[in-house]
C-alpha cells in the first residue's frame, strides 16, 4: 500500500512504515490535482499537516484511500467528522508537539521581557553609533519568575507549557471550559516529580488576574480575545498567540498594542497565512514567527513516529 506525505514527515516515520511493507511518496502535490494523483497513484493513506488542505472533493473523489492522517494537534483542515463517515480513518498526533510548543511560548516571552525582538532589530542597524541609548531603551526588563501566567485552553499543550512556567517559578492560572482540575506532573533529569494540582478558573478571572495570557485553543467561529477581553486585562499585559489564526483579533490586538493596554504581544500565527496584515509585520511591539510551533527535529520525529505506529496497527 501507499502513503502519500505531502507535507512531508520526518525519517523516522518513512523508516517504520518501509519496515512494515508501506511504499512512502515525499511529493509534494498541488492541491488542485490531487485527486487525480491520489487516483493515478492508488494512494491508501494521505498524511498532511497545516499546508494541504483534506475537504469533500478528496474524500468523494479518492476511493482508494483508507486513512488520512494529521503530523499534529489541529485538524481544521480536514473534513473531519464528513471523512468518518465516509468509512475513512482520521488520525493525527495530539501530544507528540506539546513540549515544542511551549518551549516557543516561552522563546517570545523571554525574548519580549528583556526587549529582545526589539534590540536584535535594532543593533544591526545603529548598535555601533547609539549603543548608550539602545542600552538605556532596552534596560528596562522584568523577570518571569514570581509572575502569574494565564492559560486559556488547558489540554495538552497548555499543560506543557504550564510545566515550563511552573519550573521558572511562575504562577499558573488557567480556563478550560471542559476541565475543572488538572494534576500536572513535572518531571525533572534525574527521575525526580513533583505534582501541582490546578483548578481551572474562569476566563474573565484569567484575564483580569494574569502578566501573560497564552493561548491553547482550536479554531473556532469567533474570537477569543478581542476588544472586550482586552479591556478585562491588566494594563501592560503580555499576550502569546500560538494556537490558531483567527482566535485573536488582530485589529483589536493592535488598538491594544498603541493605547498601551497590552504591553507586547508574540503570535506564531495568523488571521491571514501566508501573509499576515503589513501592520502587523511593521510593529515593534510585536514578537513573530512563522508557524513553527511543532516544528523542531524532536517533535517532527514524534509525529512521524506516531503517524506511522497507528497506520500500521489500522492497516497491518
Amino acid at each position: 500500500m501507499k502513503v502519500l506525505a505531502n507535507d512531508g514527515i520526518a525519517q523516522s516515520g518513512v523508516s517504520a512504515l518501509k519496515a512494515a511493507g508501506f511504499e512512502v511518496e515525499l511529493t509534494t502535490v498541488a492541491q488542485e490535482q490531487l485527486v487525480d494523483y491520489i487516483n493515478e497513484n492508488e494512494i491508501s493513506v494521505l498524511l498532511v499537516r497545516s499546508a494541504t488542505k483534506v475537504r469533500t472533493d478528496i474524500i468523494d473523489g479518492c476511493p482508494s484511500l483508507k486513512i488520512i492522517g494529521r503530523g499534529g494537534v489541529g485538524m481544521d483542515n480536514i473534513d473531519v467528522e464528513y471523512a468518518r463517515e465516509k468509512g475513512l480513518s482520521v488520525i493525527n498526533t495530539p501530544a507528540a508537539s506539546s513540549h515544542s510548543v511551549g518551549e516557543l511560548v516561552f522563546a517570545h516571552l523571554f525574548g519580549m521581557v528583556r526587549f529582545l525582538h526589539q534590540s536584535n532589530r535594532e543593533m544591526p542597524l545603529e548598535g555601533d553609533s547609539k549603543f548608550k541609548a539602545l542600552k538605556k531603551s532596552f534596560a528596562k526588563g522584568i523577570e518571569l519568575r514570581g509572575k502569574t501566567i494565564g492559560i486559556i485552553g488547558f489540554g495538552r499543550i497548555g499543560q506543557a507549557t504550564a510545566k515550563i512556567a511552573l519550573g521558572l517559578g511562575m504562577k499558573v492560572i488557567a480556563f478550560d471550559p471542559f476541565m475543572d482540575e488538572v494534576n500536572l506532573e513535572l518531571e525533572f533529569f534525574d527521575h525526580q516529580s513533583l505534582f501541582f494540582h490546578i483548578n481551572t478558573i474562569s476566563k474573565e478571572d484569567v484575564l483580569k488576574e494574569a502578566d501573560f495570557i497564552s493561548l491553547h485553543v482550536p479554531a473556532q467561529e469567533n474570537y477569543v480575545i478581542s476588544e472586550k477581553e482586552f479591556n478585562m486585562m491588566k494594563d501592560g499585559v503580555c499576550i502569546v498567540n500560538a494556537a490558531r489564526g483567527g482566535v485573536v483579533d488582530e485589529v483589536a490586538l493592535v488598538a491594544a498594542l498603541e493605547s498601551g493596554k497590552v504591553a507586547n504581544a508574540a503570535l506564531d500565527v495568523f488571521e491571514n497565512e501566508p501573509t499576515p496584515e503589513i501592520q502587523l509585520l511593521m510593529n515593534p511591539n510585536l514578537s513573530l514567527t512563522p508557524h513553527i510551533g511543532a516544528a523542531t527535529g524532536e517533535a517532527q520525529d514524534r509525529i512521524g513516529t506516531e503517524l506511522a505506529e497507528q497506520i500500521i496497527e489500522i492497516l497491518g
